[in-house]
């Protein structure tokens, strides 16, 4: 391996970590997600009801462009990725990892969190697997969660996503959703943020299914 790829594994390492480790246990004023499943939890009838809460909350959070900017200083990365941008797949990452601990999942799970980072990487997930060597499953990444894959494996997985969302955020991909226009401002404007953070909750729904009583549930 040369030093360019070094380098770069380096990098994509780093970006998987900060997902995993910001996204779902928490940082600075970001609460982790188990802390924002049991608190809506406590305070909803039903998971789906705990869910839609998660939901609304973070579609809030995402369209607020001074929230997510202010992230920035507890995010950084050795990589020239905008602040922002990190921040808002941090977000979706606690949104998504708080949807699967009201279904039931264990988020001290690595397998559990290698699941809530494939929901990031949307049509691509079945690829992702593809190219860590696993076979996919019928569409739903709970599958992942019970088929008890080898570290070595998941670690594939992780690196795999956070690859495919880092080109995803090169220049050319940014531009392709206007986050370069001038006068939009933030990651993708609050709009398109809202709207993004809606359908990675549609795939969460329809991936983590319920596992066992959810967190905070009685």
């Amino acid at each position: 391996m040369n030093a360019e790829d070094a380098r770069t594994n380096k990098i994509i390492d780093a970006f998987a970590d900060r997902l995993l480790r910001s996204g779902i246990d928490g940082v600075g004023p970001l609460h982790s997600a188990s802390e924002v499943a049991t608190a809506v939890g406590t305070a909803t009838v039903s998971d789906d009801a705990a869910i839609d809460r998660i939901v609304r909350d973070h579609v809030r959070l995402a369209a607020s462009e001074g929230f997510v900017t202010g992230l920035g200083g507890f995010l950084t990365l050795p990589v020239a990725l905008p602040a922002n941008v990190v921040s808002f797949y941090v977000l979706a990452t606690r949104m998504v990892a708080a949807i699967a601990a009201v279904r039931g999942h264990d988020l001290s799970s690595d397998a559990v969190r290698t699941a809530v980072l494939l929901v990031l990487s949307g049509d691509d997930a079945t690829d992702v697997l593809r190219k860590a060597g696993v076979v996919a499953g019928k569409g739903r990444m709970t599958s992942l969660v019970t088929r008890g894959l080898p570290p070595s494996a998941l670690m594939a997985v992780n690196k795999g996503v956070a690859f495919r969302l880092m080109v995803q955020l090169s220049e050319k991909g940014l531009a392709k959703f206007g986050r370069f226009i001038p006068g939009v401002g933030g990651l993708v404007g609050g709009g398109l943020d809202a709207y993004l953070m809606r359908r990675l909750s549609k795939r969460a729904r329809n991936d983590f299914t319920r596992v066992s009583p959810p967190t905070g549930l009685a």
